[in-house]
C-alpha cells in the first residue's frame, strides 16, 4: 500500500487560510481592525516572543470565541465551496487525483482547524488530521483542543491514526519548517513542489 500526506496552507492552498476564513465570515473591514487590535501579539510572533499556538489562539478567540460551532461549521462548509476552490493550486490537485487514480491513499495534514478543511477533503474522498478547536456548551472558546496539529505534532498524529508499517512507500508534500519532520518519514519527500 501507498500513503501522500498533504500539508494544507501554502503547499495545497496558494495562501494561509485562517485569515481568509476570518475574510469570509467576518468580511474584511473586520479583519483589518482585528489585525491592528492584535497587532502586538502578532509583533512578538514574529519576534518568536510567544509561540504558534498561542498566537493562533487569541486570532481564534478575537474573531470567533462565544460563536456557536455550528454556526461557524456552517459558514466553513460555505467557505470550502464557495471560496476555497480559488485558493487551491492547480497541480496540487492534479497530484492529489493522481495518486487516488493510482490507488493511493491520501491525507491531508495540517494545523488549520478542522471546520475549514474537512468538508472539502470529505468532498475528494481524502482522510484529514488537523487542529481541533475547543468547544465548551456548543461554543468556541477560541482556545485549541490539543496541540496546534503543526512541525512534530504532524508525525506525532500521523502515527496515532496509522501504522506506517503498513504502507510500502510513503510520500509527503510540504512547503514550511512545520512540514519538515512530516516530510523527513516519506521515502518521496517534495518541498514546495506546487
Amino acid at each position: 500500500m501507498t500513503i501522500a500526506f498533504f500539508d494544507f496552507d501554502g503547499t495545497i492552498t496558494t495562501r494561509d487560510t485562517l485569515w481568509e476564513i476570518i475574510r469570509f465570515q467576518k468580511g474584511s473591514v473586520r479583519m483589518y481592525a482585528g489585525g491592528c487590535w492584535l497587532l502586538p501579539a502578532l509583533i512578538a510572533y514574529k519576534c518568536k516572543l510567544i509561540p504558534a499556538q498561542q498566537m493562533k489562539e487569541k486570532v481564534l478567540a478575537h474573531f470567533f470565541g462565544e460563536m456557536t460551532e455550528p454556526d461557524f461549521a456552517a459558514r466553513c462548509a460555505d467557505f470550502c465551496t464557495q471560496r476555497l476552490p480559488q485558493l487551491i493550486r492547480p497541480a496540487a490537485l492534479k497530484a492529489i487525483r493522481q495518486h487516488q487514480q493510482e490507488g493511493h491513499q491520501v491525507v491531508v495534514v495540517t494545523a488549520s482547524v478542522r471546520q475549514w478543511v474537512a468538508p472539502w477533503c470529505t468532498a475528494l474522498g481524502i482522510d484529514c488530521i488537523s487542529s481541533a478547536l475547543d468547544v465548551q456548551q456548543q461554543r468556541i472558546t477560541g482556545k485549541l483542543a490539543g496541540a496546534n496539529c503543526n512541525g512534530a505534532e504532524k508525525v506525532r498524529r500521523i502515527r496515532q491514526q496509522f501504522n506506517l508499517d503498513n504502507f510500502r512507500e510513503i510520500y509527503a508534500y510540504g512547503d514550511s519548517s512545520g512540514d519538515k519532520p512530516m516530510l523527513a518519514i516519506a521515502q518521496h519527500a517534495y518541498f514546495r513542489l506546487f
